[in-house]
């Protein structure tokens, strides 16, 4: 599947769509003399523009890696994808304004059949759009997809609305639609709040799926010589765009050459499985035979697991001739006083192996 290619069509599907509508709810709302229904029109005009910043938004996000941006220029998207949040959130809140206009200044109102139709169909093609554009931003990962998607869906509710409130006038010759137009302009306001707060955490930067980061070890520790996979840290330059680092434990009994071939098998898996380019794989040399290094571990093991906050420990080397023993550390993030923690730990270490020295790293619980 062309990623480009079907968020493009998408889009062009969703522009078209939403142009209809809004040119169909213009002229029935100025007939029927209806803010809501303007107002619904002008909202699905937004739709539109949406639609074609999420066009321009992947044009720019598939340029090809240069100079001055080596990553290339795929989270494009995802400033894109707060374009469209902030468009619904102010969708939102001009409805809510109007709505509150025609509550407190009530207009007459001259709602048809012909207004129903337009109504009932917009509600149609809108279900149908954003499930539709949502299920493609799924299946391509397009965010900008996603968040229209989903203000599609939260416009069929909003003309939903519109078309009960003209049902009941027509009926009861009761005018509820500024009501109802205020209570659901809050669920949209209240989305855009969340889609933006989405996109803005892409853009900082989110923990990778857990899933992946453990299928990916998951994928390292099955290749022969590697005893286990960790500090694996995966930047995201664009949806499905990694790049990053991972640590394994291999014997110390490895030559440079073995450590090379190696290291290579595990990045040419990686990428061809997953599409994830490690750049870099560390390596942790471990005792593998030694009796008394298993013994020694399983001391520091527990004496590290005796203190809160510690996730796991891994890369331990002791060399009992240079009085030297190494190891890294996962530390939760909730843990504030990480510095005080590693001096406790080398203390208590210091008791049971006096005279040795000791280089314990703190890792951050990077992923799953």
């Amino acid at each position: 599947m062309n990623r480009e290619k079907e968020v493009v069509k998408t889009s062009i599907i969703s522009i078209l769509a939403n142009i209809f509508l809004s040119i169909a709810k213009v002229i029935v709302g100025l007939i029927s003399s209806s803010i809501a229904i303007i107002t619904d029109a002008i909202n699905n005009l937004s739709d539109g523009m949406s639609s074609l910043i999420t066009i321009i938004g992947t044009k720019l996000a598939s340029k090809k890696p240069d100079k001055k941006h080596p990553y290339g220029y795929g989270r494009i998207e995802y400033v894109t994808a707060s374009i469209i949040s902030a468009l619904v959130l102010y969708a939102g809140i001009t409805s809510l304004v109007e709505s509150i206009k025609k509550i407190i200044t009530p207009a007459d109102v001259d709602y048809s059949y012909v207004t129903l139709i337009v109504l009932a169909l917009g509600v149609i093609v809108k279900i149908f759009l954003g499930l539709y554009v949502r299920k493609k931003g799924k299946q391509v990962n397009s965010d900008s997809l996603k968040a229209s998607g989903t203000d599609a869906l939260n416009d069929a509710i909003l003309s939903f609305s519109v078309l009960v409130s003209a049902l009941i006038y027509m009926i009861f010759k009761f005018n509820i639609e500024a009501y109802v137009g205020a209570i659901l302009s809050l669920f949209i306001i209240k989305a855009g709040f969340e889609m933006i707060k989405d996109a803005i955490g892409d853009i900082i930067g989110t923990r990778v799926d857990g899933s992946l980061s453990k299928n990916i070890k998951k994928e390292i520790k099955s290749i022969p010589n590697v005893n286990g996979a960790y500090d694996l840290v995966l930047n995201n330059y664009g949806p499905d765009r990694y790049q990053g680092s991972v640590h394994v434990e291999v014997s110390d009994d490895l030559s440079a050459t073995d450590i090379d071939i190696l290291s290579r098998e595990i990045q040419a898996l990686i990428y061809n499985k997953f599409n994830v380019l490690l750049h870099t794989v560390g390596i942790y040399s471990i005792n593998t035979k030694d009796e008394a290094v298993i013994s020694a571990r399983t001391k520091v093991h527990d004496i590290v697991f005796k203190h809160e906050g510690i996730l796991q420990m891994h890369g331990f080397y002791v060399n009992f001739d240079a009085k030297y023993i190494s190891f890294d550390i996962v530390i939760d993030f909730k843990l504030k006083e990480k510095e005080a923690l590693k001096i406790s730990i080398i203390q208590e270490l210091e008791e049971v192996y006096p005279n040795y020295n000791f280089n314990i790293t703190l890792d951050n619980d990077m992923s799953d």
